[in-house]
């Protein structure tokens, strides 16, 4: 396990240089958890320097991370190609980002388009670019939201790596056919997928923060002196469930980028346990002093429902505690909370990895508490 956040170990400015990594997605979950790893003096591969890419302005929370933050937006072929292609001394991507669009055809053709302005402007500008980490995930097994339920054909769990794909369109799959062609085209270049399940981890810009906007939610809920209550089905509540640390997943993408053995291959990755949300949700209501509820049964209520119309509520919130200014839309993302607490449970296996070398584990448990106390540390909740 690599170690983080020990200033001893942070890389000294005088180290020279072993890899030059591009995180692609450096404000989202796992790029937040690449942008503190790569640079620690322990990091496999090591000593890195490390570009950090995001169409946002840099956020404060990022300020100390010693990376060269670089604002652009790739879907833009121009803006990628300005800021991107100078940067010629690139030895391994990391790409962690999409964009998300109505219908999955959009989104096939606007996350191809990214991909492909990415690696147009980096494969033929970067003479030492040895490998591309890429992330995708379990809907690769599951499907598109859009296709959730609707699937005639359904692979069976848990889900292995050598699976057929689905009969249906899939951004994934448009990435992967992408980034194998384009690799093919640069002699010695490898790759490496990586298929994460739902990611606990800290990002205020992540379009699939789960841990964010429970702390959202349960921090209105004490707030308003409410109950905890569960928005979601019985399956969730009682069923087994598994996830993926951000930490834990930055940690496989570096493994895969520097271990001989895991070149050219997709890989499931997820925290190695299970748990069951019955017991998490007793977790996040004493993290915030709030009544835990149960499963309600014969309910039907939702994340969207319970927290319609609290953007003023957040508001006062902020202001009242001195929290980082945020917008509740942008940390409570309700429609993901409800599409992962609202369905069955899907599990994978993560026997490939172990095969090829990688042993790395949290416990979901004490990882979702360290999310949660590093939203707190960084002042988005009470």
């Amino acid at each position: 396990m690599i170690s983080r956040k020990n200033p001893k170990k942070m890389r000294h400015p005088g180290s020279t240089i072993e890899s030059v990594a591009l995180i692609i997605g450096v404000t989202g979950l796992v790029g937040n958890s690449l942008a503190e790893i790569l640079p620690l003096s322990d990091t496999p591969g090591g000593p890195w320097k490390v570009y950090g890419v995001a169409r946002r302005p840099r956020p404060s929370w990022s300020d100390d991370y010693p990376i060269n933050y670089i604002q652009c937006d790739v879907l833009n072929r121009d803006d990628t190609q300005a800021k991107l292609s100078t940067l010629t001394d690139n030895t391994h991507v990391f790409y962690a980002t999409w964009t998300n669009r109505p219908t999955e055809a959009e989104n096939c053709e606007a996350n191809g388009r990214m991909l492909q302005n990415v690696l147009d402007a980096v494969i033929p500008n970067c003479p030492n670019l040895k490998h591309i980490c890429m992330q995708t995930g379990r809907k690769h097994y599951v499907g598109p939201f859009e296709a959730f339920g609707k699937l005639e054909t359904q692979l069976e769990t848990p889900y292995t790596e050598d699976m057929p794909r689905l009969n249906y369109i899939n951004f994934y799959y448009t990435l992967e056919d992408i980034l194998c062609k384009e690799v093919e085209k640069k002699e010695g270049l490898t790759w490496s997928v990586h298929r994460p399940g739902t990611i606990f981890g800290f990002s205020p810009h992540s379009m699939m923060n789960l841990v964010g906007a429970l702390c959202a939610y349960a921090a209105i809920c004490k707030h308003e002196g409410k109950v905890l209550r569960f928005p979601g089905c019985k399956e969730a509540w009682d069923g087994y469930s598994d996830c993926s640390d951000a930490d834990l997943i930055a940690e496989h993408q570096i493994w895969a980028a520097v271990d001989p053995h895991a070149k050219n291959e997709a890989f499931n990755v997820n925290n190695g346990d299970v748990y069951k949300w019955k017991h998490l949700w007793k977790v996040l209501a004493k993290q915030f002093g709030v009544e835990c509820g149960e499963h309600e049964e014969g309910q039907t209520i939702t994340f969207e429902g319970l927290m319609k119309d609290k953007g003023g509520v957040w508001d006062e919130m902020v202001r009242e505690n001195g929290l980082t200014p945020t917008k509740l839309e942008d940390v409570g993302l309700w429609w993901f909370a409800d599409v992962i607490l609202g369905n069955k449970c899907f599990l994978d296996t993560m026997n490939k990895s172990k095969e090829h070398g990688f042993l790395g584990f949290r416990n979901s448990k004490k990882s979702f508490i360290s999310w949660i106390e590093k939203v707190k540390a960084n002042k988005i909740v009470p």
